[in-house]
């Protein structure tokens, strides 16, 4: 269901322009990392003037301030705001429910490359990863726009018969990196987001869904094919049965949410009805899991 070339490219474009009215949530926090445009946790050698500490050997003389020592006698170090790229780690769940409908495949990769296009054009250090299960797939930043490469990432991912959900504590987070999970979250168990919060590492959740999995047009008997592990079974649904499944449904995103706001991960489901940008709007933008470009 992955589009086509043309078709890939045209969303691609359509993320990198959504990327100049949104971005990822990088303001009000200090970052560590490589040299770039982001206030750091340390001090640099940008213009903006931070404090003054004695010289210490071996300190860089540029950065004297000599007007200080025409006053006093003593040597003092200018001290300016240290400028970095945030290390930004995006990892993309690619479970089969992921890939739902039309609908859904299409906000999934709009997530993914609206997240890779933001991360480019304020010049973080982007790593990606596609997570099936337990298997972490590296995808180099030189190639996240590749569809061959997706594909081929896609195509390895392996069959299941007993559903195995993806594995946040094996994704390689760095320490203090801006940490993006993109994940409809339809696992079994316990939230799990702690992987995000650990290492002084920013969070945030962007879950993708549709109304065809929120509110089914399910009626009468019917074949139920598991869009994970291919289980099929023959099932009645009525409206009793309909009503039980949309109140777990409701339950389930009910902790994902309390789990996430105890864990401090900024969290927001996107729909796939709405246009990019007015779906950004519903949860991600008021939540903080994206800011105002």
């Amino acid at each position: 269901m992955i589009p086509d070339g043309r078709a890939l490219t045209s969303l691609q474009a359509r993320m990198q322009a959504a990327a100049r009215s949104f971005r990822l949530p990088l303001r009000n926090r200090p970052w560590r990392g490589l040299h770039g445009n982001w206030t750091g946790s340390g001090m640099g050698s940008s213009i903006d003037f931070q404090d003054h500490r004695p010289y210490l050997p071996g300190d860089d003389p540029r950065y004297i301030d000599w007007q200080a020592y025409a006053r006093s006698g003593h040597y003092t170090m200018k001290l300016y705001r240290e400028e970095v790229s945030p290390g930004v780690d995006l990892a993309l769940d690619i479970s089969a429910s992921m890939f739902l409908n039309a609908a859904k495949t299409e906000r999934t990769l709009e997530l993914f490359y609206f997240a890779a296009a933001s991360a480019i054009r304020v010049r973080g250090a982007l790593r990606c990863y596609l997570v099936a299960g337990e298997a972490i797939h590296p995808l180099a930043a030189e190639a996240v726009f590749s569809r061959e490469r997706f594909v081929v990432a896609l195509e390895s991912r392996p069959s299941q018969r007993a559903e195995v959900p993806p594995s946040l504590a094996r994704v390689p987070w760095r320490p203090g990196s801006l940490r993006l999970w993109i994940s409809d979250l339809l696992v079994p168990g316990e939230p799990a987001l702690q992987p995000l919060a650990t290492g002084k590492g920013r969070g945030v959740v962007l879950a993708p869904w549709c109304l065809a999995e929120e509110v089914p047009d399910w009626e009468g008997n019917l074949d139920l094919v598991d869009c994970e592990t291919a289980f099929r079974r023959r099932q009645r649904v009525d409206t009793a049965l309909l009503d039980r499944y949309r109140d777990a449904y409701g339950r389930h995103f009910h902790l994902w949410r309390e789990h996430a706001r105890r864990t401090g991960v900024a969290f927001a489901r996107v729909p796939s009805e709405l246009g990019f940008l007015e779906a950004l709007s519903q949860e991600a933008l008021p939540n903080g899991a994206v800011e105002p470009g």
